[in-house]
């Protein structure tokens, strides 16, 4: 997801596609840890960064309504 359009979210919105990021990473590493083949290796690190992008929107949401 890029900036832009994290930007565009609504806090609740944005909250909600953190916490689907977060899972979808938690179950890539339950397939890694399993024994599961993982597809697309590159998904660890491109979700990684999603959930950073959107925490640091999340992050400066705050800051801005203090």
């Amino acid at each position: 997801m890029e900036t832009k359009d994290i930007r565009k979210l609504n806090d609740e919105q944005l909250t909600a596609e953190v916490k689907a990021a977060q899972r979808r990473l938690f179950d890539l590493r339950t397939q890694q840890v399993v024994g599961e083949k993982v597809t697309d290796h590159s998904q660890f690190g491109k979700l990684r960064l999603d959930v950073a992008r959107m925490k640091t929107e999340e992050t400066s949401r705050r800051r801005t309504t203090k």
